[in-house]
């Protein structure tokens, strides 16, 4: 089975975590931003309509950017062919694990059932992240 959306905006990414002292221990926590995200993600996930996936996960990610708006009409048809690749922050491993952390618990049980992740940023007039989760079936091997 196969199940692809869209989150709709500038990708987001995973915050570092942030500490609070709390007495003589200390507290961890997300900032909201990276929570906020996330929620948004699942919000998306839900709008799927689709049921929670059981089996072996390849998890592609694909997240589009916004071009400068002081780039030249040339480079922006590059940017629109694909030649350009998006080579800033946030990091692909950061958009890729807002997405994971997101869906975790609502469109798989853990991100143990990924097998397979492929994260790409681009550059598209409409910024936003294409997720396609492809549930692979087991096979067996029948003497």
């Amino acid at each position: 089975m196969t199940v692809e959306f869209t989150v709709p905006g500038p990708p987001g990414h995973k915050g570092r975590p942030r500490f609070r002292s709390m007495g003589k221990y200390v507290q961890v926590y997300t900032d909201h931003k990276t929570k906020d995200y996330e929620k948004y993600v699942a919000d998306c996930w839900e709008k799927t309509g689709s049921h929670k996936l059981t089996g072996e996960l390849w998890v592609f990610v694909t997240a589009f950017f916004a071009p400068p708006k002081s780039t030249t009409k040339k480079a922006r048809a590059a940017m629109a062919q694909n030649y350009v690749g998006y080579q800033h922050k946030p990091d692909a491993d950061n958009v890729g694990k807002v997405v994971l952390d997101a869906l975790n618990g609502k469109a798989y049980d853990d991100d143990n059932k990924i097998t397979l992740l492929h994260i790409e940023k681009i550059y598209s007039e409409e910024p936003r992240v294409n997720v396609k989760l492809v549930e692979r079936e087991a096979k067996t091997c029948e003497p």
